[in-house]
């Protein structure tokens, strides 16, 4: 295994990926019915959600350094 130090993007992408996959894997039915509430959304709403997505990363990144 490589030093996690040399690539700490490509551990936070392969986490991202394992998290995301999780929902779809458990309860691909809820996960689908929950893409079709989102496709409902206004464009401000899906864009306050990616915001707040990004503040709450942020805030983990910097709880954690």
């Amino acid at each position: 295994m490589s030093d996690s130090g040399q690539f700490p993007w490509l551990l936070a992408l392969g986490l991202m990926l394992v998290f995301e996959g999780l929902l779809p894997l458990l309860a691909p039915t809820a996960w689908r019915e929950m893409m079709q509430r989102v496709a409902l959304l206004a464009d401000g709403q899906i864009r306050f959600v990616g915001l707040a997505a990004i503040g709450v990363g942020l805030l983990l990144l910097a709880a954690g350094s």
